[in-house]
């Protein structure tokens, strides 16, 4: 078994999670997650994921949003 280096996760955010790009895309996908719970279509701790049928994670229409399975929404590319 080979020796894993630790994951350095602050080199990562650095250098693409706090991009303000992605950051735009985070705060996409919570209000996602926010409009959903309001309206009842999903509810805290479900461990269901908002999926979004698009791919773009700032669309945040009501058609384009669907709730699916934590397995589901992170296998697809």
């Amino acid at each position: 078994m080979p020796n894993k280096k630790p994951r350095n996760y602050r080199r990562e955010y650095d250098s693409y999670q706090g991009k303000p790009k992605q950051k735009k895309n985070r705060a996409s996908r919570n209000r996602a997650r926010l409009r959903l719970v309001r309206s009842g279509r999903a509810r805290k701790g479900d461990g269901k994921d908002v999926h979004h049928k698009d791919g773009n994670p700032r669309n945040n229409s009501r058609s384009n949003l669907a709730l699916t399975s934590k397995s589901y929404n992170r296998s697809k590319k």
